[in-house]
């Protein structure tokens, strides 16, 4: 066994043993989460206990080797940027910044332990070298005092290159990384948000390794979690996602970050006093996510610092981990849901490699093409350096936690079945039907961070499952600094102020005051949205919002009806009051690259190319306009035409078309639309009640279902349940009912057990 050999043994032990004493501890499902004051919190996530995907459904069969091509290409770019010391240096800063050196090396030592990069072999030592030096000066010689997220890169960087280097260079590298924590973070009394978990993490490691006392680092830990304020980030959470408290509404890009700081504690075995509590936490928060990840493997939007590509790949980190986890524990479905929830993610990301000289290969930090130097979608910590640095990282992170050949499962999110909201900190909802997922933000952000409304008011995000994400749109924008704040009379001696129209957008309602139309993006501070869910089913989902004015400065109010099925949702506004109001279609019309658009008066579609997939937002209303009158807006994914939606009838009815390219057009699916109260059909299916019939798949709640739309039942149960059928060309090829039941098909008997899919291919 070669040394490098004996180091990957080393770490599979490390991850084994660690699994394997989270093994023996209650799951989430078996042990209540304490959660303290938030009484309304429910005892379970929502059930999602179907297996049946609406759509033909395939593994992605992404290896670990992708993992590293992806590493390694990122890394041949950063390295480019090195100077003699062995520093990363910034190319837009001209100087080191943050944790981009110790990142890198941490980077560069995971491919040379798989065998990878020995091109890059000097320039990692030469980071670590330099890396180690600043970490032994302590806070004032650590670039931007970040020292907090040097301490886990460096120490598990040290055993990945023990190998590379001679042992004088590795004893002095060791003798660094016992530098005291008191001298890394002089700052005690700030930064208690994400910024500590990574203290907790790598203190934790440090004493793994003797390079610190153990019961020092047991008492650094639980003081940080009981006392400073860890514990009550994430616990007193709804779901257990872990607060950041640093934007209102709540980050969900950040909240990955505390709680995979806390996940990475547990993976490597911390077992203080606070350990199981932990693990419960963050057991129930990564469940969660598995419902927020989009179809398409990204994170969720909202926020500061969200749509960067480094959310994606902490949900990736996740994920892995939880599923070597589950493994171990012998659930090798939940370990296949969390595999492919990864590869999901990390597919996901591809999206964003750069492929223009000299930085290909790399990444561009925000979900868009634009020149990074524009800073699109950038907060202040944005820069090249460090979330470059934190892609790498969390990368090599990835691909260290994946150690197993998992048979992947279809996620939640690709199977849909679940409507819910999150916290009131994060105040979000989901809805998912059939892997068509709609994502709404039910307040928007009243209190800028860094001058930025990072979560606007209305619906941010239509995925669906093997289609591009990006069309959705991925998510809205409301810009403060295109917002004019105007007053104006309302009558008796009132005022009210609002924004002129341009500050925000997102699909929800916009209506006229004073000769000037305002969207529902725009009024941030006074409106409010309120979710009541209808129905839910795998293939079924109806809900609907309620915005209505939270402030004494009046409005009018409005009921938005959704109607969510694989095939696409059919949305309906209405308002009780009389004044004039549209529905706002945000379009995605440049990304740093000019999309294809077309609106007409009934359709307005996006797309990056013909021939490829493509968004439609179809008019319903035989009077509809689609009217193009309102500038553009750039949100971090790029620019968003909002387009407004009229019609003189009192419903405004659009139905949101995500196309693939074999899929019917959006003018043959608008001339086939039919409306029937609060169902529905078109030549992509039709919903009657709590059935859905659609081209792939079929079901509801009930005991009978008519498929071909004859009148006539083709398959019937002995007792009404919910069930799935899957299609292909009209014939039942699989099954899948909530309980134990007798089905009827084509002359034939079948006993289905409760959640037990059977297939019935011929």
């Amino acid at each position: 066994m070669t040394p490098r050999q004996s180091i990957r043994c080393l770490i599979v032990v490390i991850l084994t043993w660690a699994l394997t004493a989270l093994a023996g501890r209650p799951s989430a499902a078996q042990t209540a989460v304490p959660i303290h004051p938030t009484e309304d919190a429910p005892a379970t996530l929502p059930e999602l206990p179907f297996h049946l995907t609406a759509r033909p459904w395939q593994p992605l069969d992404i290896s670990a080797e992708a993992y590293l091509d992806a590493l390694e290409g990122a890394c041949t770019v950063v390295a480019q940027h090195q100077d003699e010391r062995g520093a990363i240096i910034d190319p837009y800063l001209d100087r080191e910044h943050q944790y981009s050196t110790p990142y890198f090396a941490i980077a560069v030592g995971a491919l040379l332990d798989a065998d990878r990069g020995e091109a890059l072999h000097e320039p990692g030592i030469r980071a670590m070298e330099h890396a180690t030096a600043r970490f032994a000066e302590g806070s004032e010689g650590i670039p931007d005092a970040h020292g907090e997220f040097f301490i886990a890169a460096l120490t598990e960087a040290l055993h990945l290159y023990e190998d590379e280097v001679d042992a004088a260079t590795y004893d002095r590298w060791h003798e660094r990384l016992e530098t005291p924590l008191g001298t890394i973070m002089r700052d005690f009394t700030g930064r208690i948000n994400n910024w500590r978990t990574y203290a907790m993490k790598g203190e934790w490691m440090r004493a793994q390794a003797g390079l610190v006392d153990r019961q020092e680092a047991y008492e650094i830990i639980e003081r940080e979690w009981n006392e400073k304020t860890q514990r009550t980030r994430i616990l007193t959470d709804k779901w257990n996602l872990y607060q950041d408290w640093s934007s209102d509404p709540q980050s969900h890009a950040v909240e990955a970050v505390g709680r995979g700081n806390l996940i990475g504690l547990i993976a490597h075995g911390y077992d203080g006093p606070s350990a199981e509590e932990i693990d419960v936490a963050i057991r129930r928060g990564t469940r969660t996510s598995l419902l927020l990840q989009a179809p398409d493997g990204q994170a969720p939007t909202n926020g500061r610092t969200d749509n960067h590509v480094f959310n994606d790949v902490l949900y990736q980190l996740a994920f892995e981990v939880f599923a070597e986890q589950a493994l171990a524990e012998g659930d090798t479905y939940l370990a296949g849901q969390y595999r492919r929830a990864a590869l999901m993610a990390f597919d996901s990301i591809q999206r964003w490699v750069r492929d223009d000289e000299p930085w290909a290969g790399s990444f561009y930090l925000t979900k868009n093409r634009f020149e990074p130097g524009d800073r699109v979608g950038y907060q202040p910590a944005s820069q090249w350096g460090n979330y470059t640095g934190a892609v790498i990282m969390h990368l090599a992170e990835a691909y260290l936690a994946r150690q197993s050949d998992i048979e992947e499962q279809p996620t939640p999110t690709e199977i849909g079945g679940y409507a819910f909201s999150t916290d009131a900190r994060f105040s979000t909802f989901f809805a998912n039907a059939g892997g068509m997922q709609i994502q709404a933000n039910l307040r928007g952000a009243s209190v800028p961070k860094y001058g930025i409304s990072w979560t606007p008011l209305g619906v941010v995000r239509f995925v669906r499952a093997d289609w591009d994400g990006r069309l959705g749109p991925s998510d809205g924008e409301h810009d403060r600094d295109a917002g004019e704040a105007l007053s104006f009379s309302r009558g008796a001696g009132e005022t009210a102020d609002a924004y002129r129209a341009g500050s925000g957008v997102t699909f929800g309602p916009t209506w006229r005051e004073h000769d000037r139309w305002v969207r529902i993006a725009d009024l941030h501070t006074h409106y409010r949205a309120t979710p009541e869910v209808h129905f839910v089913h795998p293939l079924l989902v109806r809900f609907s919002l309620t915005y209505s004015y939270v402030t004494g400065r009046g409005g009018p109010y409005f009921r938005q009806d959704f109607v969510v099925t694989p095939d696409g949702v059919l949305s309906r506004l209405v308002s009780p009051q009389d004044d004039p109001f549209a529905l706002t279609v945000p379009i995605l019309e440049d990304d740093g690259r000019a999309l294809d658009v077309s609106i007409g008066d009934h359709i307005a579609s996006t797309r990056y190319a013909p021939g490829e997939d493509q968004q439609n937002f179809i008019g319903l209303n035989a009077d509809a306009r689609m009217l193009d009158e309102a500038p553009s807006i750039q949100s971090s994914y790029g620019w968003l035409k909002p387009v407004r939606y009229e019609s003189a009838d009192r419903a405004k009815e659009v139905f949101v078309y995500p196309r693939s390219p074999d899929d019917p057009s959006a003018a043959d699916v608008r001339e086939s639309f039919q409306i029937d109260g609060d169902d529905f059909s078109s030549i992509l299916g039709r919903v009657e009640g709590t059935m859905y019939v659609g081209r792939t798949s079929a079901g509801g709640e009930g005991d009978r279902i008519d498929l071909d739309g004859d009148g006539s039942a083709d398959v019937s149960f002995s007792a009404s349940c919910r069930f799935v059928l899957q299609l292909r060309d009209g014939v039942v090829t699989a099954v899948e009912s909530d309980r134990a039941v007798t089905m009827e098909l084509d002359g034939e008997s079948y006993q289905l057990s409760a959640h037990t899919p059977v297939d019935l291919t011929p």
